[in-house]
């Protein structure tokens, strides 16, 4: 399992001589990240990086790897004993490595409470703690509430969370829901209760199944993305949910998931508009 890195001792106690594990390098039935450090072949590239400069992977780049929302990430997330002298180079590596493309990295000091031992990655409660760190505050809680619904934490460990993080980020717990199915109806619900309402996330009509957002009792928000929502035949029956959300007193509003996430001026505009229109009246 790539969760786990073996050490070439290791690799001799299992049984294997030194011939046969240069063999396997060779072969690739075994990756050699660095010096006396291996991984088997189904390693992810980023597992493999973090783990050549040596430290394990974390953070934006972890939440990504196990599916977790993240807003945007490009660089190399790389967690690393506050004790250790330098960050491994490509000049590091021996012919049989992986090919090197070295990503942009960014570097985690944090000492962690107990030592991880030979794992490649860090513990996912470390990584939404660094992810808070590294990005904006809509983003990161959608990031808490994704691993959340996906019930790679629970509550416990969502204190947790905001325990290895500066006093500060304490207000953002609040904030943490873990109903939402996507990152985006994350950062809508927050918009809305920035604009004063309350939020229900996930309801349920007759006749229609479940929206994403309903805010103050009448406003249903939808958020569309490509991915479920590109055919024609898809959009014919999110229109049909509208009009029988219309024939029973709601507002509908669809927002763009790209636009939630890169354009969130104009969408907290947009609810902004919708609400003091309704509230004027």
């Amino acid at each position: 399992m790539w969760e786990s890195h073996k050490t070439r001792a290791d690799l001799l106690a299992d049984g294997l001589s030194a011939r046969e594990i240069t063999a396997a390098v060779r072969s690739g039935a075994l990756i050699r990240a660095r010096r006396g450090c291996y991984l088997p072949p189904d390693a992810p590239d980023d597992v493999v990086r973090a783990v050549r400069v040596g430290g394990r992977l974390t953070c934006l780049s972890l939440l990504q790897l196990l599916g977790v929302f993240v807003l945007a990430n490009s660089r190399l997330h790389v967690h690393l004993f506050p004790d250790a002298t330098r960050m491994r180079t490509p000049h590091d590596r021996k012919k049989r490595l992986r090919p090197w493309r070295a990503p942009a990295t960014r570097l985690h000091w944090h000492t962690l409470a107990d030592s991880p031992g030979a794992a490649t990655c860090a513990d996912v409660v470390v990584a939404l703690a660094n992810a808070v760190l590294c990005q904006a505050p809509r983003a990161a809680i959608a990031s808490i509430d994704s691993a959340l619904n996906m019930e790679l934490i629970n509550l416990e460990q969502v204190d947790s969370v905001f325990d290895l993080l500066p006093a500060k980020y304490g207000v953002l717990r609040p904030l943490v829901d873990g109903q939402a199915q996507s990152g985006p109806e994350t950062m809508v619900r927050i918009m809305l209760l920035g604009l004063g309402c309350s939020v229900r996330l996930q309801v349920e009509f007759e006749d229609v199944g479940f929206v994403d957002l309903v805010a103050d009792d009448w406003l249903v928000v939808e958020c569309d993305s490509k991915k479920f929502h590109s055919d024609w035949v898809q959009q014919l029956k999110d229109y049909r949910r509208d009009l029988a959300l219309a024939r029973a007193g709601y507002v509908v509003l669809r927002l763009a998931a790209e636009d939630i996430m890169y354009r969130p001026d104009e969408v907290v505009a947009a609810l902004r508009g919708v609400l003091t229109a309704r509230r004027e009246r």
